[in-house]
């Protein structure tokens, strides 16, 4: 086929394995692109064939650029370590690079969440991950946007996304990103506005909750909504508090 599949890791030896044997039936090879695993990530992935390489991760769309460029087929397939292929997806993906009828396509991605899958919330999540080789590069900081031309068609079948283990496991992320995009949005000079403490975190909740039909996965649903809620709470309150840092400094260097 002609099929690269490119994976990111650090750490993921609970999921890589699951990750590399749901591509291995389209896949004429695998990439793997380590950012310094202290577990068996990189020892289970040459173990099912995987090409690994490593390189210091400096943020998700570099590595996702710099991974492609380490492909050596015509298409590549974008995979994260706590992703699977459905079997539907899997003879879609196999269908579009024989069928030549386009060559940027999106995946649906269904997240495992509390015990089973979500039908409502964050669902369907549609997100381009595969494509011909050199039309597509990412950017962005936490949130990666796929940049290319013309438009991508959609496959049928979902990508399975096992993203969080708990909910103590769910909170440690939710802390992590909402810290990395304070700190992008003070990098790019976005101030804090008071407003946006209070009003932001309400709608994100009332979008996944009312507009993304979270009330029809049930306490499951709330649960997800309120995360959103406390993400987007989090992120103000840690740019307030990368001001307020410059500010004293700045009032300590005038003493």
């Amino acid at each position: 086929m002609g099929l690269s599949v490119l994976i990111l890791t650090k750490n993921e030896e609970k999921n890589i394995k699951r990750a590399i044997e749901s591509v291995k039936d389209i896949a004429d090879e695998i990439v793997v692109l380590d950012s310094g695993s202290t577990d068996r990530t990189v020892e289970i992935a040459k173990s099912l064939g995987a090409k690994v390489f490593f390189h210091e991760w400096d943020g998700y769309p570099q590595q996702l650029n710099r991974g492609i460029g380490l492909c050596s087929e015509d298409w590549v397939l974008v995979l994260d370590a706590d992703e699977e292929v459905s079997e539907e997806l899997r003879n879609s993906i196999s269908k579009a690079i024989s069928s030549h009828t386009a060559e940027v396509y999106m995946v649906c991605r269904k997240t495992y969440y509390l015990g089973k899958f979500l039908e409502h919330t964050w669902y369907p999540e549609w997100r381009v991950r595969l494509f011909k080789k050199g039309l597509v590069r990412f950017e962005g900081d936490l949130h990666e946007q796929a940049v290319f031309k013309g438009k991508a068609h959609k496959l049928k079948g979902d990508l399975y996304h096992y993203s969080y283990e708990n909910l103590y496991h769910q909170y440690e992320k939710t802390l992590k990103y909402a810290k990395i995009m304070a700190e992008a949005y003070h990098k790019k000079g976005r101030k804090f506005r008071f407003y946006n403490l209070l009003f932001n975190p309400l709608w994100s909740f009332f979008k996944v909750y009312f507009l993304q039909r979270g009330f029809l996965d049930g306490v499951r649903g709330f649960l997800v909504a309120f995360s959103s809620f406390f993400y987007t709470f989090l992120k103000y309150m840690f740019l307030l508090e990368l001001e307020l840092k410059e500010k004293y400094k700045e009032n300590l260097w005038k003493r």
